[in-house]
């Protein structure tokens, strides 16, 4: 997939009237005006404070400079402390998920392809559970049947049939139950995919703009 200069803000004049060393300077991230995403080789200072994400060559995060904070946070000793800890922590997530996207996908084909067959596996499971539970309905209505026909002949019901009915019942909760976990699952799993997506496509964009700048004009 191609470079996306709509899902960020990239600064082209800095970048291409900057000195070849600069190239192998890191990159950094941060959000400007309207939280628009911006990608470029330096922050501006009226956007520093609102901290940003230093990354490597590849796109990956390697350290997240937290916002700055106002002078009763400072006073705050422990609050302090507390969201150091939190930005070093959100480092180290964004660290070891783009370093397992990079290890794991070479495009975003990969990713989808991967999504594709994930999905697969847990839809088959709900037809199957569907079907399970078709069958467990169709015995309910079956052993209702016959005991609605016993009825109406003035005869006493079989217990087994009654006994059937609440257990068949029982079973259908279950099924229905694990249904909507499976539902919830791939919900989550779509999600869970579709940020890898996201994620790979910030990867790509930036290493695609290094590229463009080590190209010669």
């Amino acid at each position: 997939m191609g470079f996306s200069p709509c899902k960020y803000l990239l600064l082209l004049p800095l970048l291409l009237t900057g000195a070849p060393d600069l190239i192998a300077q890191n990159l950094y991230r941060y959000r400007a005006e309207n939280g628009v995403m911006v990608v470029d080789f330096r922050v501006p200072p009226e956007y520093a404070d609102q901290g940003y994400e230093v990354l490597d060559e590849n796109g990956s995060v390697v350290d997240v400079v937290p916002r700055a904070l106002t002078p009763e946070e400072r006073a705050n000793v422990a609050l302090a402390r507390e969201l150091e800890a939190s930005a070093k922590a959100e480092q180290l997530r964004l660290q070891k998920w783009d370093e397992s996207l990079l290890l794991r996908y070479s495009t975003i084909a990969d990713i989808e392809d991967a999504r594709d067959r994930s999905l697969s596996d847990l839809k088959i499971r709900v037809s199957i559970l569907k079907s399970n539970r078709r069958n467990l309905r169709q015995q309910v209505e079956n052993a209702q049947a016959r005991v609605a026909a016993t009825e109406r002949a003035g005869a006493e019901p079989l217990q087994a049939d009654l006994d059937n009915i609440v257990v068949l019942k029982r079973e259908i909760e279950s099924t229905e139950t694990k249904i909507e976990a499976r539902q919830l699952q791939i919900a989550d799993m779509t999600d869970s995919y579709q940020r890898d997506i996201e994620r790979f496509e910030q990867l790509q964009d930036v290493v695609e703009l290094r590229h463009r700048m080590e190209t010669p004009r």
